[in-house]
């Protein structure tokens, strides 16, 4: 049976698929499609019912949800903390230095193994946690360059990111009504900043740190920082 989620996530990627992104892009990645198979098993297993909040990311990493499908999407995290493995295809186009290995590419992602190993240690179970929470990225699209740099979304030339934003987010104004939240919790500023617009108002949209390496605060005690902005918010863990 198709659930609601795995709707809205067949129709954005179908809509994306219909853009088109030139230099500095050079490779584009949707696990949307490559790694269907874990992604809709993450979505059907762990999307069903209201949800108190929505933490919400940027867009895959490459060691991430490029790799198994899965928001912040750390190998390791999503196969024994999730409970979720499965075929992974190749994209159609891929950079020689960034393969998909799906759930065999031996490199971990460390924003992955910080924000589900924070969720692991105050909550025990996967079940515990999504009783109450879900985890998606606004953006599902990977983008490289060249050089095998990662580009985010908010660095596209507005006439590519434009169509995009508009796209992605419809796509999650279809999810926050489906799974009715009271906040949902950008992690990291774009992120908050994307919902913040997509949802004008509608739902309370609150920031927490992002935890990638690249941010000297998260390698500073970010399950702390994190732990105290979420009882500011009324979600005490």
């Amino acid at each position: 049976m198709t659930t609601p989620l795995v709707r809205i996530s067949r129709e954005l990627s179908a809509s994306l698929a219909a853009l088109e992104f030139g230099p500095p892009v050079a490779y584009v990645y949707d696990p949307l499609q490559y790694a269907r198979a874990p992604h809709e098993a993450y979505l059907t297993r762990y999307g069903g019912g209201k949800k108190e909040a929505i933490f919400l990311g940027m867009n895959p990493g490459p060691f991430g949800m490029a790799q198994t499908g899965v928001p912040f999407g750390d190998v390791a995290s999503v196969r024994d903390f999730l409970g979720i493995e499965a075929p992974v295809e190749r994209p159609a186009r891929e950079h020689p230095k960034r393969p998909v290995l799906g759930f065999a590419h031996p490199r971990s992602e460390v924003s992955g193994t910080r924000l589900w190993g924070f969720f692991q240690e105050a909550f025990g179970t996967p079940e515990a946690f999504f009783e109450r929470f879900f985890v998606v990225n606004y953006c599902p699209l990977l983008f490289l360059e060249e050089s095998c740099k990662n580009l985010t979304p908010d660095k596209l030339p507005k006439r590519e990111r434009e169509p995009l934003l508009a796209r992605c987010d419809e796509a999650l104004r279809a999810i926050v009504r489906e799974l009715g939240p009271r906040l949902v919790i950008g992690v990291g500023g774009f992120a908050a900043a994307s919902a913040s617009r997509a949802l004008g108002g509608a739902v309370e949209v609150a920031q927490i740190l992002h935890p990638s390496p690249a941010n000297p605060r998260a390698n500073r005690g970010w399950a702390d920082e994190v732990r105290r902005d979420l009882a500011a918010l009324g979600i005490p863990l």
